[in-house]
């Protein structure tokens, strides 16, 4: 099905009308394992700024700005997630006017090489990444992973039947019969790709099997879409003014958001959220992020939970081999009122507490 996908990226980039103002090159220096998207967006400066921010940051673990060969550390295995990223190409899908969706391909090599293809999307009213959460009503959610789900087992059942239909099985078949019947299908929305399409959007499950069953997986990823129209009763007041090219804003949740704003009152620093976890059976949610003061653009990593709207974060400095655990470097505590997050910085080693003020860019 991943064909069928790639497919679409082709006729895509070459039928598609694109939104006037946004042009996409290649972030420079480019080479044939580094083929990346950088934006320029005419007369909106923060909001070109703010997707260049989320993608380098998010993709590359590096600053825009900062000294140096922006791939430097995806090319030599140094991220946080000690992996080597290649990137090949990136294509700009056509979307309804209020929406940027890019999709880039690529390979990642850890214990194995992995190809991948990857879908950003962006609300260029703001610059803000595009939470598939956000799309729906919080009563539809579970609706909606149950459409998805139901479709990929219909997609793996018919190819199972036609699978079950030879009478005299080879062992691959037999293999791949055992393969799909014990495939993952619980698909939620906060583990799914998804992009905006000119009038549907359509979500990409993962595969079946791992690396060293691959071979067998003729159904590959799973590719699942609903028409704008199909979705119209599930979508949210934010969903609904985004597709029909509205200026309106509505409120959207704390994930993928760039924070801008000072500790002690005179170190300008910038927040990205990223991975963020739905609320547990205590009612805490857990996320991960990154900041850097804007001197240095130094990447600095937080581990966060937020209760109601309490934030408690963990800044780790770095992991001890002697110990065995990781040695702190300070805590934050603080609260979100609106599009602000007022509280402290504590250093670990002194005690010594600073103010922290951030609002959202």
């Amino acid at each position: 099905m991943i064909k069928n996908v790639l497919f679409f990226l082709l006729i895509s980039g070459l039928s598609f009308s694109q939104q006037k103002n946004v042009k996409i090159s290649d972030l420079k220096p480019k080479t044939e394992d580094s083929v990346f998207p950088v934006i320029s967006y005419s007369g909106h400066p923060l909001v070109e700024n703010k997707i260049n921010t989320f993608l380098q940051v998010d993709g590359l673990e590096y600053v825009p700005g900062s000294e140096g060969n922006p791939f430097k550390l995806v090319s030599e295995g140094k991220t946080s997630y000690s992996n080597y990223v290649y990137f090949y190409s990136w294509e700009k899908l056509e979307t309804p006017e209020n929406i940027l969706s890019i999709a880039m391909d690529g390979e990642a090599s850890g214990a194995y090489p992995e190809s991948f293809l990857i879908w950003k999307n962006f609300d260029l009213r703001t610059g803000n990444f595009i939470n598939v959460q956000d799309l729906f009503q919080p009563n539809a959610v579970k609706t909606l992973e149950s459409l998805i789900q139901k479709r990929i087992r219909k997609d793996i059942n018919d190819f199972l039947i036609q699978l079950k239909s030879d009478k005299n099985p080879s062992e691959e078949v037999l293999d791949q019969i055992a393969l799909y019947e014990g495939c993952f299908t619980e698909h939620t929305l906060g583990n799914i790709g998804y992009y905006f399409g000119k009038d549907k959007l359509r979500f990409i499950a993962g595969r079946c099997s791992n690396h060293a069953m691959r071979a067998l997986d003729e159904l590959d990823s799973h590719v699942v879409e609903f028409s704008y129209k199909d979705l119209e009763k599930y979508w949210s007041p934010y969903a609904k003014n985004l597709l029909n090219g509205s200026e309106k804003l509505e409120r959207t949740s704390f994930r993928n958001k760039l924070y801008k704003g000072k500790i002690d009152g005179k170190y300008p620093v910038t927040v990205l959220i990223k991975s963020f976890y739905d609320k547990d059976e205590n009612g805490e949610s857990f996320f991960n992020a990154s900041y850097w003061y804007d001197k240095n653009k130094k990447l600095i990593e937080w581990d966060g939970k937020m209760k109601g709207n309490h934030i408690s974060i963990t800044e780790n400095d770095h992991y001890s081999e002697e110990t065995n655990q990781w040695i702190f470097r300070g805590f934050v505590e603080a609260d979100m009122n609106g599009s602000k997050i007022s509280g402290t910085w504590q250093d670990y080693k002194t005690k010594k507490y600073l103010n922290l003020e951030l609002e959202e860019l």
